[in-house]
């Protein structure tokens, strides 16, 4: 029930958005994307917070390098600063590919979580929902900010997903979860980072301010 009502207050702020658009100022709707992006941060920091509860011991020797994120072919800023240097249309650009990039995992990320090997897959499974719901209203806030922008600042990157399952036994399920949990957490980071700073520019704050 909860989820359900929080899934509504989510559907009435994009519908919301989506009519009275045309009403929202830049610096209004750089703000509302970056409290969901804030939002999206802080429950993929959570999630893998939980599957770190319960991981193998041989978990961190076997989970693949970050390197291997299916978005490491994506050159994106390597922090804050270098963010601070790139232009308002190449960032919406990278944060709308990243998100973009994330919908079928999520959607194997949320199919498995109901049958994951670990104690606390009901709140995983739970807190995935929120993720995808949160990733999708970001998602359409972007779509209205880039409207806002103009043609340049529309161009995506596709980073195909080719994974297709987590694995057969118990401990490969539990370590590709938490792979793949700790990209999004990464990525979510960098679209959080790079939404503050458009944020921070559609106000005209200072650079050391941002």
């Amino acid at each position: 029930m909860a989820h359900q009502s929080q899934l509504s207050k989510l559907y009435l702020a994009v519908l919301c958005l989506a009519v009275s658009c045309h009403a929202i100022g830049l610096n209004e709707l750089m703000e509302r994307a970056s409290q969901r992006s804030d939002k999206l941060h802080s429950l993929s920091s959570s999630l893998t917070n939980d599957l770190d509860s319960h991981f193998p011991p041989m978990g961190r020797a076997m989970m693949p390098r970050p390197n291997m994120c299916h978005t490491s072919s994506l050159q994106t800023p390597m922090d804050k600063e270098e963010a601070l240097s790139v232009s308002e249309n190449d960032l919406i650009s990278l944060a709308r590919s990243l998100l973009l990039a994330w919908n079928d995992p999520l959607s194997l990320l949320s199919s498995e979580a109901t049958t994951l090997p670990h104690p606390s897959k009901s709140i995983i499974s739970s807190k995935i929902q929120e993720l995808q719901d949160y990733s999708k209203s970001l998602g359409e806030g972007l779509d209205v900010l880039v409207n806002k922008m103009g043609p340049s600042s529309q161009n995506i990157s596709l980073m195909p997903f080719r994974g297709a399952e987590l694995g057969q036994d118990k401990t490969s399920r539990l370590i590709n979860f938490h792979f793949l949990m700790s990209c999004f957490r990464r990525d979510s980071h960098k679209i959080d980072n790079f939404l503050k700073v458009l944020r921070c520019r559609a106000a005209k704050m200072r650079p050391e301010m941002c």
